[in-house]
């Protein structure tokens, strides 16, 4: 069984999934429902919803909540856990290039060759958006591209982590 949690942000309603233990999917307004497919029940009271929501409010008040402190189950293929666990890394306010994850997935897996397009998608399918930054990756010249929640979302997130933007554009 699954379950589903809504929670009302700064920046609009954001769902949370679980599967009684861990949040395994959290997503934005008007993106992709990752449960569309499958049973759930709508429940407040989970103890991971409430961890989850106290780690939101506290990144919206400006905080750095630590994702360590929270129970959360990647599921995916072994290369896109590898890409969202680098994600995980990546510092409050800090940006980093599809390349230079495609350089350590490279390394980790023991690849010859990994590709940033590749490491892009698997950035797409992040099924955990703002707890797992994949607002925080940028293109190799410090191009802003796409996000889940829109382009415009993103810069939201970035300025609100103080993020340097004076090397970032569209």
């Amino acid at each position: 069984m699954f379950y589903k949690y809504i929670y009302n942000s700064p920046i609009g309603k954001i769902s949370l999934a679980s599967d009684g233990e861990n949040l395994i999917g959290l997503w934005l307004e008007g993106q992709r429902d990752i449960l569309k497919d499958k049973d759930y029940l709508l429940k407040n009271d989970l103890p991971v919803f409430a961890k989850v929501e106290k780690w939101l409010n506290d990144y919206f008040a400006g905080k750095k909540p630590d994702i360590k402190n929270l129970p959360i189950k990647l599921q995916g293929s072994e290369f896109s856990v590898c890409v969202w666990q680098r994600l995980c890394q990546i510092e409050y306010g800090q940006t980093v290039s599809y390349g230079q994850i495609a350089n350590y997935v490279k390394q980790k897996l023991g690849k010859q060759k990994m590709s940033a397009q590749a490491v892009g998608r698997a950035v797409g399918r992040n099924p955990i958006a703002i707890i797992i930054p994949c607002h925080r990756v940028v293109g190799a010249s410090g191009k802003l591209t796409g996000y889940a929640g829109g382009l415009d979302l993103k810069i939201k997130l970035l300025k609100h982590e103080n993020c340097d933007m004076s090397k970032l554009y569209i």
